[in-house]
């Protein structure tokens, strides 16, 4: 494992906790000798991880579209800025780019590439490790929705190893490095039955 593409918000979240700990998170990435992959952002949570990465003397790659310029505010001391045409070729440029992915709490496009890339492991696309940081319990209610499918017979109990989890950064680190890809059969059971 040597990149690790970060999914996070491009706002800051409401507690304060988010910050410190994405924060962290970017020290621990470039403390752990591990590059940066991300959205190429200097705002919000995206921003903040890459700010330490860069400052603990790490690597940050940035991916974005062309137009997102304006609105997501391009971080411009990066190690790479690679720009792509749309937001497709970014995400397929990230999961190029990266051996494992980490989301930080954020809003529809971190939870739509997070659900992307184990949608992808699911269906044996990529066996890349995947993890949430469940900062403040974040993303306890989305665990929760994970068990609901499960209960209601849309998610098998194995498939919910594809993701880990950890409420800080080391840990999520250490589990991410730990990762062996699930073994299972094939998802749809009623050609299993």
């Amino acid at each position: 494992m040597k990149r690790i593409c970060v999914f996070a918000g491009s706002n800051l979240g409401s507690n304060p906790e988010y910050t410190t700990a994405a924060q962290d998170l970017g020290k621990a990435i470039a403390q752990n000798g591990f590059e940066l992959v991300y959205g190429g952002s200097k705002v919000g949570l995206m921003g903040e991880v890459a700010n330490q990465v860069l400052a603990h003397g790490g690597k940050a790659i940035g991916v974005m579209p062309t137009g997102l310029f304006r609105g997501e505010i391009v971080h411009t001391g990066l190690t790479e800025l690679i720009q792509v045409k749309d937001m497709h070729e970014r995400k397929a440029t990230m999961g190029n780019l990266a051996d494992a992915y980490i989301a930080l709490p954020g809003g529809y496009g971190t939870f739509e590439e997070l659900f992307e890339v184990i949608s992808w492991a699911q269906l044996g696309i990529h066996k890349k490790p995947i993890g949430v940081f469940n900062i403040a319990g974040y993303y306890s209610p989305l665990i929760e929705m994970i068990d609901h499918a499960i209960r209601g017979g849309f998610v098998q109990e194995v498939h919910k190893e594809l993701l880990v989890s950890a409420s800080d950064s080391q840990t999520l680190l250490k589990k991410l490095a730990e990762f062996r890809t699930p073994v299972f059969g094939l998802k749809w059971k009623q050609f299993s039955e």
